[in-house]
């Protein structure tokens, strides 16, 4: 016998998968964004209205969210990232040019759970909270680290005279 939760999902799967998939790009996030709806649903199976047409709004308002949390999550992702990158590539023109190796240098200099929130965030693209998640850290440790490892990592730069001083 299935349960109520289980017949709104079988009936309302193609059309959440139709509405992430018009909405995100790439289209493979979709399933990923249809997944974490799907979760939604199931733990609160207690609060999906009984009118079909209620409960169909109601799973859609729930796609709605996971949506909106998705592309915020790009955003401050893409944010953090462009800024990291302003910081980091302004190479010295007086120096030797080779800001990559001077970066993967500067890299080793940090401790090694710091150097894991960097490579983490900006080469593996997570949010510092899926970072932290990814550790077992706290975001709040996750978030007070990375931001003193790039402080590190800027002076380490600048005195290699791998980046101008942007202060």
């Amino acid at each position: 016998m299935t349960t109520h939760v289980e017949q709104v999902i079988e009936r309302e799967l193609p059309d959440l998968l139709a509405y992430f998939t018009r909405r995100v790009r790439p289209v493979e996030d979709a399933a990923d964004l249809l997944s974490e709806t799907l979760v939604v649903l199931w733990r609160r199976a207690d609060a999906v209205p009984e009118e079909p047409e209620a409960a169909r709004r109601w799973a859609f308002g729930v796609a709605r969210k996971v949506l909106a949390t998705h592309r915020r999550t790009l955003r401050r992702r893409a944010a953090l990232t462009d800024r990291l990158r302003d910081e980091l590539s302004v190479p010295n023109p007086d120096g030797d040019g080779d800001a990559t190796a001077a970066l993967h240098d500067a890299l080793l200099t940090l401790r090694p759970l710091d150097r894991e929130i960097v490579r983490l965030v900006h080469w593996d693209g997570f949010s510092l909270v899926d970072a932290a998640a990814v550790l077992g850290r706290r975001p709040a440790t996750v978030r007070s680290r990375y931001h003193r490892a790039r402080q590190a990592l800027r002076r380490r730069l600048v005195d290699q005279g791998a980046l101008k001083s942007v202060q």
